[in-house]
């Protein structure tokens, strides 16, 4: 009896929104984004995220609220690698924030999220900023949108909006994109974390322009892009053991921001139960340790917050960069 009262469970408005949601998968083309790439297998590695994303986001299309439903698209998701399963889910994070966004029931993306998404809690708040982005009445007063997502994980939403600019807009001047939504202080440095991600992407995981592209923004904001892309690269993959070790040269006095970032990509990975070896090589370059023990530090930095409300995502980050900053000179001082 259950399988009826689902399918009927979407309405023919609904359907109609759905269908003029759906995204050309060209879009994640590097061809048609304008990015460069000199290795093939890398290049395909990184569209094959936009694949997947897009995949995950198109299944969600014309889902209800209906706990079957969400749980059959969660079962769904489930079914792809777990090198590549988070960007599915956090495209359907951005698909059920959108048809709420759109519609008269809005619980798809919070019951998702409470139920079959809970261990992918990370990609989700991401995903929801993707949606952010689309829907200009959401991105003009982006954080008061996200008030009533967890007082933590809800940055990572604004981390998404500027993957999202970074990522469709990467010949605009970022400054100018962040300008397009209402952002704090601690909100402009997410964005630019995010904005850092997109360039793993925007650069093909060339080491070298990566440095130059971070070197062209605002000082005051080298550091959140170095975490970015140590969140894409430890997560997305794409590098080699050399250019690993190129890229944390290169990031010079930033290297415990690339190491929180790849702290954080552990950390992910781990709740969701889709361990990735280069995610493990990468904190082994950046962090100096196990992705485990990556993950263990974001615990422990988590645990200390206290009251979550006041830029708690920054003093995170900042936390755990200083255990980071701290671990690695040790390191250092060991082998020398």
């Amino acid at each position: 009896m259950a399988g009826p009262s689902v399918l009927l469970s979407v309405s023919p408005m609904h359907k109609l929104i759905a269908s003029l949601l759906r995204i050309d998968e060209g879009e994640v083309a590097f061809s048609r984004r304008g990015f460069v790439c000199e290795k093939p297998e890398v290049r395909d590695r990184l569209e094959h995220v936009g694949r997947t994303f897009l995949q995950g986001y198109h299944s969600a299309l014309a889902v209800s609220d209906v706990p079957e439903e969400l749980a059959a698209l969660g079962e769904r998701l489930d079914r792809i690698g777990p090198d590549f399963l988070g960007f599915a889910w956090e495209g359907a994070a951005m698909s059920l924030a959108l048809q709420d966004s759109l519609s008269l029931r809005r619980r798809r993306f919070s019951r998702f999220l409470a139920g079959p998404g809970r261990r992918h809690a990370y990609m989700l708040h991401v995903g929801y900023g993707w949606a952010c982005a689309r829907l200009p009445w959401l991105r003009r007063r982006l954080e008061a949108s996200l008030t009533h997502l967890d007082p933590v994980l809800r940055w990572l939403a604004v981390d998404g909006y500027g993957f999202h600019e970074g990522y469709f807009h990467a010949d605009a001047e970022p400054g100018q994109r962040a300008g397009r939504a209402s952002l704090s202080d601690q909100g402009r440095h997410i964005f630019f974390q995010g904005v850092g991600r997109s360039l793993w992407f925007a650069q093909g995981a060339n080491a070298g322009r990566i440095a130059d592209a971070i070197a062209a923004l605002a000082p005051i904001y080298h550091g959140d892009a170095w975490s970015g892309i140590g969140l894409a690269c430890a997560y997305a993959g794409g590098a080699s053991p050399r250019e690993l070790a190129d890229l944390r040269r290169l990031s010079g006095d930033r290297a415990a921001d690339l190491a929180q970032g790849a702290a954080f990509a552990a950390k992910a990975r781990q709740l969701a139960g889709n361990p990735a070896l280069h995610t493990e090589s990468a904190c082994a370059v950046f962090c100096r340790m196990s992705c485990d023990d990556a993950a263990a530090l974001c615990d422990q930095t988590y645990q200390q917050l206290g009251d979550p409300r006041p830029c708690a995502y920054r003093r995170w980050r900042e936390s755990l960069r200083e255990l980071l900053m701290s671990h690695t000179t040790e390191y250092a001082e060991q082998i020398l």
